[in-house]
């Protein structure tokens, strides 16, 4: 069931980037902050509803408290990706940041003693050529779009120290969350069951988004809703429905799982080429195909 929870995972994650991309807004300083908001939102109505009055699952502060260095490498993974989105374009930023399921594979490897077979290895090295291949050539595709129509780089969106910082700062905080989760739900000695993880994490990410609210109105003196909200508010529920997916994934086989699912960035672009209408390279296509050959293979294992 795991591979089927990854799958679904990465199909809410990549039409979350979408709406990602479509809601921030390069000239609001506080787009992620609205971005927080709307996530932590939704997720806390979500455990409102789904686990505290369907499945009753009981509210307990301490499993927050517990949980917090997991949540905490989550939040502030996410915030830096949305800080970053104002520094560095998508087409770099996402599939640098995805990188983290290498990462959390490597730590799963290491500290767990989790293992992967030749085949799955092997499958797990084709995501990643694909991940790292389809940055190399978005970025040569944005490069020359720019020369042919004259544009000059506008400087904070340049490969400078500071803009790369950011998906490098995700790609390493949220490898060490996607481990963290690895710990807690590790099948053999769970110390949550998915449905406590998920709730803790969700209530959490509601306090930010009381944070963020009482930040904009009361000490920046901004509109809580820009016009970007209604893209921010698909882009949260996708996540919701990604994460409460995703807990079950990581759970089971996380050290494949987690460089799967770090291949939704793949999908991110191909859901803008079909629904922005943007064409795909030759290139783009067979990183595309890689990736999708390496899912396919570990779904066959």
């Amino acid at each position: 069931m795991w591979f089927l929870f990854a799958i679904l995972t990465i199909l809410a994650w990549s039409g979350a980037d979408l709406f990602y991309k479509k809601g921030a807004d390069p000239g609001d300083p506080y787009s992620h902050w609205r971005t927080v908001m709307m996530v932590g939102l939704v997720m806390g109505l979500h455990a409102i509803i789904y686990y505290g009055i369907i499945c009753k699952e009981p509210f307990s502060l301490m499993n927050m408290i517990r949980y917090l260095p997991v949540t905490s490498m989550y939040i502030l993974s996410m915030t830096l990706g949305y800080v970053g989105l104002r520094y560095i374009d998508l087409s770099i930023c996402s599939p640098i940041s995805n990188s983290s399921g290498a990462v959390t594979a490597l730590l799963c490897f290491l500290i767990l003693g989790q293992r992967m077979s030749g085949v799955q290895f092997a499958a797990v090295v084709a995501i990643c050529i694909g991940i790292l291949g389809l940055s190399i050539i978005e970025k040569r595709k944005a490069d020359q779009e720019r020369a042919q129509a004259g544009e000059v780089v506008d400087k904070k969106y340049s490969i400078s120290a500071i803009a790369i910082l950011f998906p490098i700062l995700y790609c390493v905080v949220d490898g060490l969350g996607t481990f963290g989760d690895a710990f807690y739900l590790n099948e053999e000695n769970p110390i949550f069951t998915e449905a406590q993880a998920n709730m803790a994490y969700e209530m959490t990410f509601l306090l930010m988004a009381i944070f963020a609210m009482v930040y904009l109105v009361f000490v920046r003196k901004q509109k809580l809703f820009s016009a970007g909200t209604k893209s921010l508010t698909g882009a949260a529920l996708l996540e919701t429905a990604g994460q409460f997916v995703y807990v079950y994934a990581i759970s089971t086989n996380a050290i494949v799982a987690a460089p799967m699912i770090a291949s939704y960035s793949i999908f991110s672009v191909l859901w803008s080429r079909i629904f922005l209408k943007e064409k795909l390279s030759r290139g783009q296509y067979a990183m595309i195909l890689l990736v999708m050959v390496g899912i396919a293979i570990l779904g066959m294992e």
